[in-house]
């Protein structure tokens, strides 16, 4: 090893691509970061990706490789297979990676290792998912924006931030453009935070799905399908619990869904600002949640969500949300314009053409067997936010307002705490 931890391998990169001049690449425009991308009909630079592959290939631990500032286009995926290494770019501004037209992948970069860190840059316009972590402890992603340039479409890589089946979890100061499925998604994970991101133009901003303990705040999440899910899947490798959503802005989350029919995500209604389903243990606290207009928080199960496994689900999975905690929050605007004819119907019918839905909407999926918990009850401690019950089990024939029944309190959940990080 060199000093400072580098490996004379990695040494030698780095010198070699600052030698190189950064030859055929352009400027990028930092300020519209959801569109534009690299500009004009751009090489691949064959050289360079292969020397970082290199790189990543002999990585031992404690190895840094650092790509320096500049915008370049790669053909080809990143792997890594390999314990405590960090890839750390200049800045998400100032380190580029562009996989369009990419021939072999489908990630950008693909990890499969513990004690990871990427950091300091932007990675656009995958095949697939933008950055994939499988299977990994102590995972850090800081200061990393993924993106899809052309807009929102279905086409685009499903996942943007997209850790699975990991441990001790941190992302922040990160940013999500263009997924068809969720920008940063977290899934049958445990303990994770995800602190001062921006998700914006995904069908899911944030999603964190089957993950267990996991602190999610102070983010911006405007312009989605729908801004913040928590969500239980069936047939998964565990269920997720203890979810905190607070001091976030969830506002204007009214795209049109553009995910793939037949997913999951692809029945979430346009207009949606945090969606609980049929998870449990989870707070929903301090948040600003605004304009978003089929409604401000939607409480549901599975039944609901118009996606049914092949074969069904597996025994023993709960389809229902149980000890979901409403208090605190900032709502306004929203419910007015909501999404499809069935819910746009019933918001008509019970608060007339110019009416809104509260900010809280249940689909009235509830586990009879269970009716009598205090501990697995809905409760919303909101100010006058009310309650509509919409009667879903039904087909909407009976939806009413029920905020007295949901005027409870149920015990605060700990906040997550991560092994070696603040």
């Amino acid at each position: 090893m060199g000093r400072n931890g580098f490996s004379r391998p990695l040494l030698l990169l780095a010198a070699a691509m600052l030698a190189a001049g950064l030859v055929g690449c352009s400027k990028q425009d930092a300020s519209a970061p959801g569109a534009g991308g690299i500009a004009g009909d751009l090489k691949v630079d064959t050289e360079l990706e292969k020397k970082i592959q290199e790189a990543l290939l002999d990585a031992k631990p404690g190895s840094v490789v650092e790509i320096p500032a500049g915008s370049y286009h790669f053909d080809r995926g990143l792997s890594l297979r390999g314990n405590g290494v960090t890839i750390r770019g200049a800045g998400k501004d100032k380190t580029i990676i562009s996989f369009k037209d990419q021939i072999a992948g489908p990630e950008g970069l693909i990890v499969y290792a513990n004690d990871f860190t990427l950091e300091g840059l932007t990675i656009e316009d995958t095949k697939g998912d933008a950055v994939k972590i499988n299977d990994g402890e102590n995972i850090t992603v800081r200061n990393v924006r993924v993106r899809w340039t052309g807009g929102p479409k279905t086409s685009n890589g499903p996942y943007g931030i997209y850790p699975v089946k990991t441990r001790n979890v941190l992302i922040e100061d990160s940013e999500a453009w263009g997924a068809a499925d969720a920008g940063i998604y977290v899934g049958q994970s445990k303990d994770v935070i995800v602190r001062r991101c921006h998700a914006e133009q995904n069908v899911a901003g944030i999603e964190i799905e089957n993950t267990i303990n996991a602190d999610v705040y102070e983010n911006v999440a405007t312009g989605n399908t729908g801004g913040i899910l928590v969500f239980n899947m069936p047939n998964l490798t565990q269920a997720g619990y203890g979810s905190r959503v607070y001091k976030n802005k969830a506002f204007k989350n009214n795209l049109d869904n553009f995910g793939a029919k037949g997913t999951a995500v692809a029945s979430v209604p346009a207009g949606s600002g945090v969606v609980i389903n049929s998870n449990s243990k989870v707070e929903i606290f301090d948040n600003d949640i605004a304009d978003n207009q089929t409604a401000n928080v939607i409480i549901s199960s599975y039944y609901s969500t118009g996606y049914f496994t092949k074969g069904g689900t597996e025994p023993g999975y709960d389809p229902y949300p149980r000890a979901i905690n409403v208090l605190d929050n900032r709502f306004s605007g929203g419910g007015d314009s909501p999404d499809g004819l069935d819910l746009k119907t019933l918001k008509t019918m019970l608060f007339g053409i110019n009416g809104h839905f509260p900010d809280v909407l249940w689909d009235g999926y509830a586990d009879e067997k269970s009716a009598g918990k205090a501990e697995e009850r809905i409760c919303v401690r909101n100010g006058k936010s009310e309650v509509l019950n919409a009667d879903g089990p039904h087909k909407y024939k009976d939806p009413k307002i029920t905020t007295p029944q949901h005027d409870c309190e149920l015990p605060r959940l700990p906040a997550v705490e991560l092994k070696g990080r603040t």
